[in-house]
């Protein structure tokens, strides 16, 4: 395959933006090569400005559940741009997206539109904090919750007690009210309960951590966080960005039968637009300004738009639930790619959940940061060039989930196992 266009492109970026992207996973730097340009997309395939066409497994990290370009959402978004593109005033659509999310997430009685992950949970913990009137925060490593000051910290020398940022610009004052845990680890929690008691506003987690990799909890750990945080009088804060519809209708907390306090929403909920959400318990929820005192708000947020395609994409998933065959397709691409990396000797765990998954070149299981931080990650930049050179796009980081859609037929991911077995003969 060429790349001299995509070349070309990064190289003029770079002189104009920071890196050359606007995100920074979309350099590359993860997996030893530059990023490739892409030039549109549409169904399961990519097509990049060199013109080489891929299999997509990144999805647009996670929204894509239809796969690119679906008609359905092009028509409606079609007939919603010729009634205007924003208006920062109220509309019908925000109303009829809140109505079904919240048919969909029991937990969710009312909710807030916002137009990223990051807003979401930013705004999730001011809510709680308000809520509880404490000001720590519990989150676990290797769960990412946008980019917000209070999320971008790391496990500092006192251990579980304290925590430094990991960002400059963050203030010490901000990371020491942000407590760190491992994933999965119910001896973390207590120890944290114990030591800040009566200080901690809420534990926030992915229910299935999707920014380590695809990493599920452990039986038992998601009501074992509902259990204390409600003993303590913190809440519990579901990140689902991620997993909500994707997993299913309800998300990770229908699958596990677990009902949060506040959930955040994101990718799919806008069809592949920018939009987000939070929600909970309408006594929280109506602490939020103009009813209550915490503020909240943005120009584009609940824009027409993005909550037109959110709507098709939900009603879509509610006439015609994709779960099980998604799964179906997910598990026969994970097990036969199980079977390609035994047969050449080739040390893999695969983590997968729904149509969500992660190789990790590593012999044991992963179970948090710590297990995931095993894996090999130069056999993992090998592999991604070689699948990139086969017609494959997958995650450029070890460290992140991989995403089947509706679009990805037998025929796709059967070429997809061919290029696996291709690369791993040279691995």
């Amino acid at each position: 395959m060429s790349f001299e266009k995509s070349k070309e492109l990064y190289n003029e970026a770079r002189k104009y933006i920071p890196g050359g992207v606007n995100s920074p996973v979309r350099a590359f730097k993860a997996v030893g090569c530059d990023p490739v340009f892409i030039k549109s997309a549409k169904k399961a395939y990519l097509h990049d400005e060199d013109s080489n066409k891929y299999i997509d497994y990144v999805c647009s990290w996670g929204p894509l559940i239809f796969g690119h370009a679906n008609k359905k959402i092009i028509k409606s978004v079609e007939e919603s741009l010729y009634h205007g593109f924003t208006y920062g005033a109220p509309t019908k659509v925000e109303v009829e997206l809140a109505k079904l999310i919240s048919k969909c997430v029991p937990s969710i009685e009312k909710v807030r539109l916002v137009s990223s992950g990051t807003e979401a949970t930013m705004t999730a913990i001011r809510l709680a904090r308000a809520y509880t009137k404490r000001d720590k925060i519990i989150k676990f490593k290797g769960c990412y919750h946008g980019h917000a000051d209070s999320f971008l910290v790391q496990m500092g020398s006192g251990g579980l007690t304290f925590s430094t940022p990991t960002s400059p610009g963050v203030l010490e004052d901000v990371a020491k009210n942000t407590l760190l845990a491992n994933y999965n680890n119910k001896e973390d929690i207590k120890n944290l309960f114990n030591t800040f008691k009566n200080q901690v506003s809420a534990v926030i987690v992915e229910p299935v951590a999707g920014n380590m990799g695809i990493v599920k909890p452990e039986d038992g750990f998601l009501n074992f966080l509902a259990e204390i945080t409600r003993e303590n009088g913190s809440l519990l804060i579901f990140d689902e960005v991620i997993t909500g519809f994707r997993l299913g209708l309800s998300g990770a907390q229908g699958i596990y039968n677990v009902k949060p306090d506040i959930t955040t929403l994101g990718k799919i909920i806008g069809g592949g637009f920018p939009l987000a959400a939070f929600g909970g318990r309408t006594e929280i929820m109506n602490l939020l300004s103009p009813e209550g005192p915490v503020y909240q708000a943005g120009t584009l947020s609940g824009n027409p738009i993005a909550c037109t395609a959110g709507i098709t994409t939900i009603k879509m998933l509610l006439e015609d639930p994709p779960y099980d065959k998604l799964e179906k397709n997910t598990k026969y691409l994970t097990e036969e790619m199980k079977n390609i990396f035994k047969k050449y000797s080739i040390d893999v765990y695969i983590s997968q959940c729904g149509s969500m998954f992660t190789p990790f070149f590593c012999s044991e299981k992963v179970i948090d940061l710590d297990s995931a931080t095993k894996s090999n990650t130069q056999i993992y930049s090998k592999f991604f060039q070689g699948l990139l050179n086969n017609g494959i796009y997958p995650p450029a980081s070890q460290f992140e989930a991989w995403f089947v859609s509706t679009a990805h037929s037998l025929k796709d991911i059967d070429a997809t196992l061919e290029a696996i077995e291709n690369v791993a003969k040279n691995l």
